[in-house]
């Protein structure tokens, strides 16, 4: 099966200077391509979600984005770190401070973001603001969203098809219905393929500020407990927590399914490649790449963006090459993913 088109992969990072960040006491890696300048000179700002830059799954991929953006158009470009404990207002101080600055547009990265963007973005209304994995109402703001279901279908299919021991496990990192899509799809996904593969779940947190996404000893942990059930496939959908399900999955020499960014090409996961089966991917850097250069264009996207399987927005990656050695994965992930594209498969979102 082809992999997912990656229409925004980052080609060469630019050099970029870091400094301290303005907003909320986070980082900021802001870069400067052409003259000094002022607000015209300024780009695409994006502020991380939990976990930050090097989580090498969500935030990484919006920063592949950021990184084609500033190389493509040639501005300066920012990059805001979370900070632990932090509330709804220091989100707004953190996008309000990048509107201020002249970026444009200015990018949340992470469903935590909404009610920031919402009390934020009409007081801002030359700014285009983004928000992916949410909708926010706004004549300024773009909600970037994905099928996240019809990609963990794919993913919960070649589970199905891998697993020798007839049981695979699921591990989320916050008990919230983002996260929910991830397993429903993945869950049908095992079961049409195989209904006798049992799946055991687990989510880490019931908030991120518990550390969800950001705990790979969570993840860890999780994993291990699922292995100790026999499951010989692991698919995680727990950001930097993720990191944690994939090294205990090598470690017991299993299968880990990865999320977001195609893992097994991560140079951070190396050590544990061989053992990563598969990625179920969103293409999150192409969708801020899209919002940046709509703006750059002069007409900014607004309103709900969803990036889907039909439109190459979320797939599956191919990328480790014994996910083809795997007896019927390949055809069977191409077959499902023809029919959830006709319309013949309806993926469930809970």
């Amino acid at each position: 099966m082809r992999r997912i088109s990656r229409l925004t992969r980052a080609a060469v990072g630019v050099a970029s200077l870091a400094l301290a960040a303005t907003a909320c006491g986070g980082t900021s890696s802001e870069s400067n391509s052409g003259d000094e300048g002022g607000k015209d000179d300024k780009g695409l700002a994006i502020a991380y979600d939990i976990g930050g830059e090097g989580d090498q799954s969500f935030n990484d991929a919006a920063h592949a984005g950021l990184q084609k953006a500033e190389k493509e158009f040639g501005y300066r470009t920012a990059a805001i770190e979370p900070t632990e404990g932090e509330t709804d207002a220091d989100k707004e101080q953190r996008l309000a401070s990048l509107a201020k600055q002249g970026y444009n547009p200015v990018i949340g990265v992470g469903f935590a973001y909404g009610p920031a963007m919402k009390a934020i973005a009409e007081k801002y209304p030359d700014t285009t603001f983004g928000i992916v994995d949410s909708v926010v109402e706004g004549k300024n703001v773009a909600s970037l969203v994905f099928a996240e279901n019809e990609a963990s279908y794919l993913a919960g299919v070649a589970a199905a098809k891998a697993t020798e021991t007839k049981t695979v496990g699921f591990v989320g990192g916050v008990d919230v219905p983002l996260i929910h899509k991830f397993e429903a799809g993945y869950k049908q996904g095992v079961q049409d393929t195989d209904p006798e593969v049992k799946v055991v779940s687990q989510y880490l947190t019931q908030t991120a500020e518990e550390g969800g996404f950001s705990s790979p000893d969570k993840g860890r942990a999780a994993a291990e407990g699922q292995i100790e059930k026999k499951a010989d496939v692991v698919y995680q959908a727990a950001g930097l927590s993720g990191q944690g399900v994939i090294e205990a999955a090598a470690k017991a020499k299993v299968w880990a399914i990865g999320v977001d960014s195609d893992q097994y090409e991560q140079e951070a996961l190396a050590a544990y490649k061989d053992y990563i089966l598969t990625s179920a991917l969103k293409d999150i850097d192409g969708a801020v790449f899209a919002l940046a250069k709509s703006v750059e264009d002069g007409k900014p996207l607004t309103g709900v963006q969803t990036f889907d399987l039909k439109s190459d927005g979320v797939g599956l990656s191919d990328a480790n090459p014994k996910y083809a050695e795997v007896p019927g994965l390949t055809d069977a992930v191409a077959k499902a993913k023809d029919g959830i594209i006709s319309g013949s498969i309806k993926v469930k979102t809970e």
